[in-house]
């Protein structure tokens, strides 16, 4: 990429945060598992609920998968992780890389069609999953070359068996290579078939250097609670990344309550609440509970997945007496820009790129020029961070790294300050509460349904989620549908974030001059449907 001449000052930009020379630098997640263990065997590790593990218990648990998995073959192979939120979970992430194979995060929550999909694409060699969803998974897994299932947690393999071996800890043999793959994560798919970004082990580590001198994160202090589901590369690396890289204590809860969550934010004095998408945030400050919880532990909260309306931010801030901090990531590759604590917050901005990191603006139509500062192109990053491609897609994989840059396909510009503006997406992606949802994919679950002629899945604004999924449908002659007929439908064969919330029946669906169907059209009626009504 190289600026035009007529480009006085180029939209590019490297990070202002230097990387302190003495911030630690693992080959691994597992070496920095292993330095906690060392300093700090009795400091508590994990908490949920009720339950908790040691830094010794949780490197013995972690030490005994790794060796349960070497065992059956998982060495430089792909296992897939299918667990919600748990202690169990947290050990079968580390768990995986110290086994020396890639830890492959699939979405518990996932009908058996996409659970099947996206095993396919991974083709692993074992699946360690919760105990309740084994059959969904056996059926799930059929077809496939015999993978190994483990259910792990109650009613399973339980963990008690590790973590009171006082003779077990982590091998020579299992603290991976700086470059070998640990982990996959996926992101949806343009063709409705998801995408496995490969993360080697360094740069699961990177994420941890690069966030820690950006937000002022100490060593040995933090009680960090995590909210997100760890099958996301936001909740995974909150959950099982930073807290072990910065020797503090994770706090998780199983399931999303905000209730909940302020219970133990004052239970166990969190000084950090890595909330993640604004409906994490809307659903807790509405709460009876936010008016009387101690938030005086509390210094930074966290959020990204999608944008945070200033009155959230103010209200939030206000009533806990935190830091908010807004941070812009993705799959491919995070963090990639952060506001940091020590400098200017600028509400409605993605921040300054973090630490090793570049950013750049280039032209929409090409990709191949970098834009005037101030103008709107699409963002361009490249980091230690950055995936080394996605699994088995050479096409897409070169298409994305074009240049040595991650073309993101959002659409923002630099501030006067270098501040990141995001304002638009390049592709068709829906953001719902942070989770990426490919439209493609619906469309063809909505193809599919036998008395429907036409459809197509379009992203229309909702306050609470951002985004929502709207379904516009044309029905084959003479048969009759109803809109919860539809949802119904969908819900059969969709995670629930990716159904629609609402259906629309026409006689057919607008087109462009080049006679295809228009996304944004659609999306354009909808919201002059709602000004019209008074809604919008």
């Amino acid at each position: 990429m190289t600026a035009t001449p007529e480009t006085p000052r180029p939209s590019l930009v490297a990070s202002p945060i230097p990387m302190p020379a003495d911030m630690p630098d693992y080959p691994s997640i597992i070496h920095a598992l292993k330095v906690a263990v060392d300093m700090a065997p009795d400091r508590v590790a994990k908490i949920c609920i009720d339950a908790r593990v040691t830094y010794r218990e949780y490197a013995r648990a972690v030490a005994g998968l790794g060796r349960y998995l070497m065992e059956h073959g998982g060495r430089g192979q792909r296992v897939a992780l299918v667990m919600y939120n748990s202690i169990e979970a947290s050990v079968a992430s580390l768990g995986i890389i110290a086994g020396r194979a890639q830890a492959c995060l699939v979405n518990p929550s996932f009908t058996e069609r996409e659970m099947g999909q996206v095993l396919k694409e991974i083709d692993p060699v074992a699946i360690v999953c919760d105990p309740a969803l084994k059959e969904r998974i056996e059926a799930a897994a059929r077809g496939l070359d015999n993978p190994h299932i483990l259910a792990l947690g109650p009613g399973g393999m339980e963990i008690d068996g590790w973590t009171n071996d006082e003779a077990l800890e982590l091998g020579e043999d299992q603290f991976p290579e700086a470059d070998e793959l640990g982990l996959m994560i996926f992101t949806g798919g343009t063709t409705g078939v998801p995408k496995g970004a490969n993360h080697t082990n360094h740069m699961l580590v990177s994420f941890c250097r690069q966030k820690t001198p950006t937000i002022g994160y100490e060593f040995d202090t933090e009680i960090m609670l995590s909210v997100a589901p760890m099958f996301h590369i936001f909740g995974h690396h909150y959950a099982n990344l930073l807290p072990v890289f910065l020797r503090g204590t994770l706090v998780m809860v199983p399931r999303y309550k905000p209730e909940v969550i302020l219970e133990q934010l004052e239970k166990h004095r969190c000084t950090v609440f890595s909330g993640g998408p604004a409906a994490i945030y809307q659903g807790i400050i509405t709460r009876p509970e936010m008016e009387t919880t101690d938030f005086s532990s509390l210094r930074y909260s966290l959020s990204g997945g999608a944008p945070c309306p200033e009155p959230l931010i103010r209200g939030w801030k206000e009533k806990t007496g935190s830091i908010f901090l807004e941070g812009y990531g993705m799959t491919e590759g995070s963090p990639i820009t952060n506001n940091p604590a020590d400098g200017v917050h600028k509400i409605g901005s993605a921040g300054v790129p973090v630490p090793l990191t570049e950013i750049c603006i280039v032209d929409i139509e090409t990709g191949d020029t970098i834009v005037p500062w101030g103008e709107s192109g699409e963002i361009c990053y490249r980091g230690p961070q950055v995936m080394t491609g996605y699994h088995n897609r050479p096409k897409e994989t070169a298409e994305a790294l074009r240049g040595g840059w991650m073309h993101t396909g959002d659409i923002g510009y630099l501030d006067e300050d270098g501040y990141v503006i995001i304002n638009d997406r390049k592709k068709d992606m829906i953001l719902v509460g942070g989770y990426n949802v490919y439209p493609r994919e619906i469309d063809q679950v909505l193809f599919s349904h036998p008395d429907i002629q036409d459809a197509i899945a379009v992203g229309v604004p909702e306050d609470f989620r951002g985004e929502v999924v709207k379904a516009f449908v044309v029905k084959k002659p003479g048969c009759s549908l109803t809109e919860e007929q539809v949802i119904a439908f969908c819900e059969q064969n969709l995670v629930r974030y990716k159904v629609p919330k609402m259906v629309e029946f026409m006689d057919h669906l607008p087109k462009t001059e080049a006679n295809k169907v228009s996304r944004s059209l659609l999306r354009k009626l909808h919201l002059e449907r709602q000004k019209e009504s008074g809604v919008a």
